[in-house]
């Protein structure tokens, strides 16, 4: 059994594989899809998708310790330090100490952080808000909690 999809006038129909494996392509399809976008936005903007999202969050919490952003964003802390570094080797990012617990680092824009943290087009986030402005609110619930619902599985959560 197969469905119409491809790209083009010589493009062949999709098969079907079945709601589970037709989901993952989705998946799949939308995290290659990211990771391009990600890559020509470090290439055209200086900045990653990650490292725009981290900029985006930290923008809206300022004073956010470094393990409560990683935990929002569902990156390992290893791999925020990464971006956080890098972050702050463009000066875009700048870390201090809890006064009140002194291993938490507390993060904050700087004045170049504060310029990137704003809507941009031919970003990740823009073509998110493009579709969700197209869309119905219920679908977006609807898609949210599946999504919710996956990340939760996979991490060994269940799923509520």
């Amino acid at each position: 059994m197969t469905r119409r999809g491809g790209r083009g006038p010589d493009a062949v129909a999709d098969p079907v594989l079945g709601e589970v494996l037709d989901f993952m392509r989705e998946i799949w399809g939308l995290d290659h899809a990211m990771q391009r976008t990600s890559k020509r936005m470090e290439r055209e903007l200086g900045i990653t998708g990650l490292q725009r999202l981290v900029i985006r969050v930290v923008g809206r919490f300022p004073s956010i310790p470094a393990g409560r952003l990683a935990d929002l964003l569902h990156v390992h802390p290893s791999t925020l330090t990464g971006v956080l570094r890098r972050l702050e080797r463009q000066g875009a990012l700048a870390r201090r100490l809890d006064p009140r617990d002194r291993r938490r680092s507390l993060l904050g824009l700087t004045g170049r952080g504060r310029a990137l943290d704003v809507v941009t087009q031919g970003t990740i986030e823009s073509a998110v808000q493009e579709v969700l402005q197209r869309a119905r609110p219920g679908r977006i619930g609807a898609a949210r909690s599946v999504l919710r619902d996956i990340t939760r599985a996979l991490d060994g959560r269940n799923p509520s």
